[in-house]
């Protein structure tokens, strides 16, 4: 295909080239095709990029591809990783973690994930229990585990800082800047460094960070608009659960993911869902990490046909074969309208947005328009797809059974040589038996 970049042409090691060809990709995204031919020499780079453009694949790619070149020699203490992955969230940081044991399959290195919210100890033994090359971490556990001197980061050859301006946003950057200076200095090791956008802190940080960067920026709309196919329905909130209900019924959807804006909203849209026996799941930040990640894990799996989210999976979270994704309310960010759409459409792929446009969300739009760069095509939904059908009869459910086979309330009739048990009656019943009753005492006058 013309114009564009293979990754054949980079001169990449038969064992990447092998796990990319499994992942069913053979031409780079356009971040990669820029920025892969510096970092695979030894450059620092700088990318500007949302999620679903392929940076993931780009930096780790870049990893492999120069550990694989220069293997370590000689014993390797335990907890030293050669490289050095930080992410700001636990969603991120088991992201590349999954991606990056997706591209090292055919390669002889150890990748650990590790953040808050999950047992320590367990942790801590994937550190020591065999040398680690590769720390994915988020940077709050990351300095438990280096003040514990559970890790020494001395040894670290490649730093990588992944969304970099939701570090800041969330009160990392101290942490982070911690975790940087334990690292060898800025000419010893090779640094990348990325961000969806491009503030003052972002360009101080990248710049005292890194030496002599190649800048690649991919624009937001570029992700936004290219590769997804978006619906903005304008709608009164009162329909909006009958409309996502028949869109998901009557396209007989699989797998979908449908955003809200507010913890309370999604436990109530789920549990409407689950009342009309769609098979659903929660998202958010009140659930337990470890349910968490189950949910995920089953939604990718296909157990879960809706998940019902807030923007905690709004980044980074990239899930094969979902086609559509559903705003039920808009968000109050542009920012985060891209976000949420790019979790489907990534890499090129098509993919299908819809957003409701009520009386409350409605004022969202000019701004979301004026940050993807073109408008939004606004239309009204079928008068079919705002009819809700019959709720569906509930089973009734079947009587509780006995081990040998009958129902719960029926006398078992004893078997041939088994005497039979007495029927168990209750102290107030005993009075009804002849004979029971006691004679009352009288008290005479």
């Amino acid at each position: 295909m013309s114009g564009k970049t293979r990754f054949q042409d980079l001169g990449l090691p038969d064992t990447i080239l092998h796990a990319i060809a499994d992942a069913g990709f053979q031409y780079c995204t356009p971040i990669q095709a820029e920025i892969l031919p510096a970092t695979l020499r030894g450059r620092d780079a700088f990318g500007r990029a949302q999620t679903g453009t392929g940076k993931t694949a780009a930096f780790l790619i870049t990893v492999l591809t120069r550990m694989l070149a220069n293997p370590r020699m000689g014993k390797t203490p335990a907890g030293t990783p050669r490289v050095l992955i930080i992410a700001p969230t636990r969603e991120l940081v088991l992201q590349i973690a999954d991606e990056a044991n997706l591209l090292a399959a055919y390669c002889p290195f150890s990748i650990v994930s590790i953040f808050g919210g999950m047992d320590y100890e367990k942790q801590r033994r994937q550190l020591h229990g065999k040398p680690v090359d590769i720390v994915v971490a988020t940077p709050g556990r990351l300095l438990d585990f280096k003040r514990r001197k559970d890790l020494d980061l001395k040894q670290v050859e490649i730093l990588i800082l992944d969304e970099a301006d939701r570090m800041l946003d969330m009160g990392f950057i101290p942490d982070v800047r911690q975790i940087v200076f334990s690292t060898p200095q800025k000419d010893k090791r090779q640094t990348l460094f990325f961000s969806a956008t491009l503030t003052p802190e972002v360009t101080r940080l990248s710049a005292s960070w890194t030496r002599d960067p190649l800048s690649v920026e991919i624009e937001p709309e570029q992700v936004a608009v290219d590769t997804v196919d978006q619906v903005v329905y304008i709608i009164t909130t009162d329909k909006k659960f009958a409309l996502t209900y028949n869109i998901i019924t009557q396209q007989n959807l699989e797998r979908v993911l449908v955003f809200c804006n507010r913890r309370d909203e999604t436990r109530r849209l789920a549990e409407m869902l689950e009342r009309r026996q769609i098979n659903c799941a929660v998202l958010s930040g009140e659930v337990p990490q470890n349910k968490r990640i189950r949910t995920l894990e089953a939604f990718k799996a296909g157990k879960i046909r809706v998940l019902v989210a807030t923007d905690v999976a709004g980044r980074g979270i990239h899930i094969e074969g979902m086609d559509y994704v559903i705003n039920f309310t808009l968000p109050h960010d542009p920012e985060d309208y891209v976000h949420r759409i790019g979790r489907t459409g990534r890499a090129g792929a098509a993919g299908t947005s819809i957003s409701f446009a009520c009386e409350d969300d409605s004022f969202y739009l000019p701004a979301i328009e004026e940050f993807i760069g073109r408008p939004l095509h606004c239309i009204q939904p079928e008068e079919k797809l705002l009819e809700m059908p019959p709720a569906p009869r509930r089973r009734r459910a079947a009587p509780d059974a006995r081990p040998d086979g009958e129902a719960q309330g029926r006398r078992r009739r004893p078997r041939q040589g088994e005497r039979p048990k007495r029927p168990y009656r209750k102290r107030s019943d005993r009075s009804s038996r002849p004979g029971s009753a006691r004679p009352r005492k009288t008290v005479s006058s």
